[in-house]
């Protein structure tokens, strides 16, 4: 397969359907192969989404320029595009279907899910689980017809212009100098936050002051959050193992959280943001639901696992917007197990951590690091009430930075457009910003500038206020909304879209209660 090759669609069909992992980047195909998928740094599923799709958009906003280029070797020819661009097939991953290793050693087709019936022409493709009583049998590999897209109100040409202008506003951003991390003017207040926090904390800590230390340690926590947001995105050092050695320094020594599981997290959640059965950072049943679609019990092709809408769920959900900020508050104690629970996952998978051994290793050392320091402060408040009200007071604080990432996408659209919809629109389409004094941004971490930060999710969040007006001038330019949003309507719009999600789940549930009676009295 020489890299002269024109590959035509029907090709390209074909091998996905035989378990090749093909994705389009500017004209070209590449071929990826199975052991670089498993221990690709973004995580398998990243790529994934995109098998049969043009994700030149994407790549080039996750990847620096000097990696780019390692993608020569994996250059199999170049595609067959209409006017107007490559038309997308519908990954199979987003179809329900998987590939696992089978009994006899091999990577064979595997069904997890199947989509969910719609009667209507839509081109949204929601998961349900594959034992559904809904659901007819499934064949055993993926056919021709599961990699052609719904229909779609979308215009190619139109997304395609989308994309062209992405490019040309990347390219000014890079001459703009913005990707240049700030390390003095922009990390060096930060470092001297951590230090009066940290130094605040047990200054307090020793003189016996619990409360005021455990809201000290709870700001380092929540402060320290954003750097490793930029370490996990690459946008410190901009190389992959001094940004990763950072990370786990503070996430998982200092924090007691696993960097690693937020990156794999992380990357599926701004590639396929707010959808309803793939991204893991909106699927939080049975507490929270922000789409009506979560009440058919849909499948999550991250957690491998049923989101199950069942009677504890609609209860909850029927108050959710009452629970919110209760649910939020412990939003910390549900990041450990998130994390836990990765690693361990990781334990027993062949790749073990991706991007290097060594990562994994240093992370549960670091896990183990951290209980070992923070349970001893906890021991040392002197008794079990005392130690209770120092970890929840000190997990409390953080609580802040739960409401600021719902902020900037739970008021957004959870609809799937299909694979036609181009990169920028659909990060315009699912995010917004929080508006606030630039002398408040610490606050936010300055990740307040959601659209700018998912256009750009390398770029050192220093520079995301300069970049954004580049990205409201795009977004003017292509007819595009930039949404922001002040810190209270933004709240007030989460709350009511949540209210309104649970009003749909009561209504449910008053509509089964009155079919239950109306058949028992049949029967009577």
């Amino acid at each position: 397969m020489g890299s002269s090759r024109v590959w035509s669609r029907e090709e390209i069909a074909h091998r996905i359907l035989q378990g090749d992992i093909l994705v389009v980047y500017d004209g070209r195909l590449l071929r990826i192969p199975q052991k670089w998928l498993d221990s690709h740094p973004g995580g398998a599923l990243s790529i994934l989404h995109f098998v049969g799709r043009d994700a030149s958009d994407e790549i080039l906003a996750y990847h620096a320029h000097h990696i780019l280029k390692q993608f020569a070797p994996y250059v199999v020819g170049s595609v067959e595009k209409s006017p107007h661009g490559w038309q997308p097939f519908v990954p199979p991953v987003m179809t329900g279907w998987v590939r696992k290793i089978a009994p006899d050693g091999h990577l064979k087709w595997h069904n997890e899910a199947a989509v969910l019936p719609n009667k209507s022409i839509s081109s949204e493709i929601l998961l349900l689980p594959k034992d559904s009583s809904i659901l007819s049998a499934h064949p055993a590999r993926p056919s021709p017809d599961t990699l052609i897209p719904p229909p779609t109100a979308l215009d190619l040409k139109t997304q395609a212009e989308h994309s062209a202008a992405y490019k040309q506003l990347h390219t000014r951003v890079v001459e703009a100098g913005l990707f240049q991390c700030r390390y003095i003017t922009g990390y060096g207040p930060e470092v001297a936050r951590y230090i009066l926090l940290g130094g605040g904390s047990a200054f307090a800590y020793k003189h016996n002051w619990l409360m005021t230390s455990a809201v000290c340690l709870g700001l380092l926590w929540h402060q320290l959050v954003f750097t490793v947001h930029d370490l996990g995105h690459m946008g410190v050092t901009h190389n992959w193992a001094i940004d990763r050695f950072i990370g786990i320094v503070l996430a998982d020594w200092i924090g007691g959280l696993s960097v690693g599981w937020w990156v794999d997290n992380h990357n599926v959640h701004h590639l396929v943001t707010n959808h309803p059965s793939h991204d893991p950072d909106i699927e939080h049943l049975p507490f929270l639901a922000i789409s009506t679609a979560f009440f058919n019990s849909l499948w999550s092709s991250y957690y491998k696992r049923v989101m199950a809408f069942d009677r504890f769920a609609k209860f909850l959900v029927s108050l959710q917007h009452r629970l919110f900020y209760i649910v939020l508050s412990f939003g910390r104690f549900n990041l450990y197990v998130l994390s836990y629970g990765h690693l361990l996952r990781q334990a027993f998978d062949k790749p073990r951590a991706r991007g290097g051994r060594w990562a994994w290793w240093m992370e549960v050392l670091g896990i183990v690091f951290f209980w070992c320091w923070f349970g001893p402060v906890l021991k040392g408040c002197g008794s079990w009430p005392k130690a209770l009200a120092y970890l929840l007071v000190s997990h409390w604080v953080t609580s802040p930075l739960h409401v600021q990432i719902v902020l900037s996408h739970f008021s957004m659209s959870t609809d799937d457009l299909g694979p036609t919809e181009s990169f920028p629109a659909r990060q315009l389409r699912t995010t917004t910003d929080v508006v606030c004094p630039d002398a408040l941004s610490f606050v936010h971490g300055g990740l307040h500038l959601q659209v700018t930060h998912h256009l750009f999710p390398r770029l050192p969040r220093h520079n995301l206020r300069a970049a954004s007006v580049l990205v409201k001038e795009f977004a003017r330019e292509r007819g595009l909304t930039y949404a922001e949003f002040g810190f209270v309507r933004g709240n007030a719009e989460v709350l009511d879209v949540l209210k309104g999600v649970a009003d749909q789940a009561k209504i449910m549930t008053m509509v089964v209660e009155s079919e239950v009676k109306e058949a028992m009295g049949k029967k009577d």
